[in-house]
């Protein structure tokens, strides 16, 4: 109960710093202020020498020595405040930009300090900005001498006195409360197996460590802890529902599917097609029902595999739909699966927020009745108004813009909830997969067609654009096509990157009419003029699209051979690898141009270099979950699951395979959690699910 007390009443925060609390970082009680975690730890346990500094090599450092001489240089809103500091060995200046007259007032010439901050060199010179001071016997007294928490905190908090600092002192004044207590949330054989260290003394080294081994032995225990309750959500849904569900039992391989197979298939299969085809066979005739994702990179076949899938639906007299997150990806795929069943005794319908009400009411008549075979569609598939007579096969699309509960609404479109194929162009690393889709039964469609040519990835700065511009003529001259994408819409006084009117602007007068061209298309337009434009592309009457990254999904244009990414570095590497994936369909060789400016950020040059030196969609996405970490892959940041307070399964994957596989072996020996040892689990697992902010599951 002690722990369930409002923030508030924790001494030193009160209404008002309560109130910041609550709306800075959604610190209620005192429980959530136990696990506001620090984002950081810092060694104060030695002193250096000024004349040290350039062997120390360390983000921080600490000096003791005596403040010489303290002066103003600037004037107005440049004005700073420095001081000489001196250990005997050196002089370093400490530079203040904000509070000068009081941190003056305060400064006392020729007194001994302990200072603490970040060198920076400058002129062969250091200075320290900011830097903590204190005199040697009150830094003997304080808590945070040794190894130092800092905690993420916000403007507004610093404004009102909840420094990292503030938050520090509160945090040691919870601790040293008499009626701090902490239960235990793992069985005692879990704790004593993987060596973990008890969940109090776990919280306790986290924010104030006894040393460095302790600090590592708390971070491993909460780590474990939130990977194995994450582990054991994830695995329970999926125990659960094969136990609640029996799935329909497609055993018949019929007209539908062998008409296509051998007929109306426009290329051989390959052998991770065949592979992901059996593995969907197997489990829908299984009597479970069948929730599986296929992962596959962009080209890779991943429609004619959903394809023949539903066809083993229909053959045995089930429906089949598929639900993909925009319109212009579900019109794609309408047209994709027309064309491929042209001449088959198969209606397909497509169903969008655009469809008109007169075709959507024949829509539902159809799909009542019975005649409607596939349908595909937007969200618009999960609204309650639209009926199947029986539905078999659901396959959704680009699975991580959808939630669980968009999916259970599929489930409920039938009597038995049908079969669920997931999709996803976006190659997830093993980690992520683990995490997001950690329910689900995985293939992997890893081969691509035969006959296609690895697309060559060019990097190119801004000064060699006229090249660039060559190059594209020349491609245009052998009768192909050309992406060129843009950042921005319209210009931007922050952001100094491409934006698209320009760049239309430009390509227009370096491509002149009537020889080339020209088609925009963004996300602003209207629906129809997209259309027309994208239309225009397709059928080969403009030579090059301007686009945004409206063209990242939806459009299959094989006679276009080139991809120019301007601003190439504004992109994530997964955004960069979809735009990519939009050349390289047909026979010929394609290219993709990355064009960007001389300054790049580390992160931006890892990214084009490895855009350089791979087509791997799996390289490709285990680099960028290095290089921005799980939250912010493909749009991942909305789901709730990754909101981890202190895991981190980009780096966290050994620890994590761990807390999965300890999972897995207690549901193998106890399903339902009753064991006595397993109390704690079941107890603590009903409260877990009540309190973490969980998105999607899968």
């Amino acid at each position: 109960m002690f722990l369930k007390t409002p923030i508030e009443y924790l001494k030193g925060v009160g209404p008002a710093k309560a109130e910041i609390l609550q709306k800075e970082l959604q610190i209620f009680t005192f429980n959530d202020l136990l696990y506001h975690f620090p984002y950081r730890h810092v060694d104060r346990s030695k002193i250096y020498k000024i004349s040290d500094i350039d062997m120390v090599n360390l983000p921080y450092i600490q000096l003791k020595g005596k403040i010489s001489n303290v002066h103003s240089v600037g004037k107005g809103q440049s004005e700073r405040l420095v001081a000489d500091f001196n250990d005997g060995t050196g002089v370093i200046e400490l530079v203040w930009f904000q509070g000068a007259k009081w941190i003056k007032q305060s400064l006392t010439l020729g007194k001994e300090y302990i200072v603490f901050g970040k060198p920076a060199e400058f002129n062969r010179s250091y200075s320290i900005v900011h830097p903590t001071l204190d005199e040697p016997e009150d830094a003997a007294n304080k808590m945070y001498l040794h190894i130092q928490p800092f905690y993420n905190v916000s403007e507004k908090m610093k404004v009102r006195g909840l420094d990292s600092k503030a938050i520090m002192k509160l945090l040691n004044q919870l601790i040293s409360d008499s009626r701090f207590d902490i239960e235990e949330t793992l069985p005692d054989y879990l704790i004593k197996n993987e060596t973990l260290l008890d969940r109090k003394q776990s919280l306790i080294n986290i924010h104030f460590p006894k040393s460095l081994v302790m600090l590592n032995e708390a971070q491993k225990r909460l780590k474990f802890e939130e990977l194995f309750y994450a582990q054991l959500k994830i695995l329970r849904f999926k125990q659960n529902r094969t136990q609640l569900y029996n799935g329909i039992q497609l055993t018949r391989i019929g007209d539908y599917f062998n008409t296509f197979y051998n007929t109306k298939l426009p290329f051989e299969l390959t052998n991770a097609q065949k592979r992901v085809i059996k593995e969907i066979r197997a489990d829908v005739k299984s009597g479970k029902q069948m929730n599986r994702l296929v992962q596959g990179d962009v080209g890779s076949g991943k429609t004619v595999v959903a394809l023949m899938s539903m066809l083993i639906a229909l053959d045995n007299n089930y429906q089949a739909c598929m639900m993909a997150p925009t319109e212009i990806l579900a019109t794609q795929h309408y047209q994709s699966l027309t064309q491929l069943l042209e001449g088959m005794d198969i209606k397909v319908h497509l169903l969008t927020g655009s469809t008109k009400a007169k075709q959507r009411r024949q829509i539902h008549e159809d799909l009542m009745n019975g005649s409607c075979h596939i349908l595909v569609g937007t969200h618009a598939l999960i609204e309650s108004s639209v009926q199947f007579n029986n539905l078999g096969l659901a396959v959704i699309d680009e699975q991580h813009r959808f939630g669980v509960e968009q999916r259970s609404k599929l489930w409920h479109k039938n009597t038995y909830p049908p079969h669920v194929l997931v999709m996803t162009a976006t190659p997830i690393p093993r980690t992520l997969a683990m995490t997001l889709y950690g329910d689900l039964d995985t293939s992997v469609i890893d081969e691509m067609p035969a006959g296609r040519k690895p697309i060559q990835t060019i990097h190119k700065y801004d000064n060699h654009r006229l090249a660039v511009y060559g190059f594209m003529k020349s491609e245009i001259a052998k009768g192909r096509q050309v992406y060129l994408v843009y950042p921005l819409i319209e210009e931007s006084e922050k952001m100094t990157y491409k934006n698209l009117t320009d760049g239309f602007e430009q390509i227009c007068r370096e491509f002149q009419q009537p020889h080339y061209h020209v088609s925009m298309v963004h996300g602003k337009m209207k629906a129809a003029d997209k259309e027309t434009e994208m239309k225009m592309f397709i059928k080969g009457i403009t030579h090059i699209m301007v686009a945004t990254t409206v063209i990242e999904v939806g459009v299959n244009v094989p006679n276009a051979s080139v991809m120019v990414i301007e601003s190439a570095e504004k992109f994530g590497l997964s955004q960069l690898h979809q735009l990519r994936g939009r050349v390289g369909r047909g026979a010929d060789q394609s290219y993709c141009l990355l064009l960007t400016d001389f300054k790049l950020s580390n992160d931006a040059r890892q990214r084009i270099k490895t855009m350089v030196e791979t087509n791997d969609g799996f390289k490709i996405s285990e680099v960028d979950l290095q290089l921005r970490g799980p939250g912010d892959i493909e749009g991942t940041i909305q789901s709730g699951i990754l909101n981890m307070r202190i895991a981190d399964i980009s780096k966290d994957n050994a620890l994590l395979m761990e807390a999965r596989q300890k999972v897995i072996d207690i549901l193998e020996k106890d399903p339902k959690l009753e064991n006595p040892e397993n109390i704690v689990l079941n107890s603590y697992f009903e409260l877990y699910n009540k309190t973490s902010r969980w998105g999607s599951i899968s």
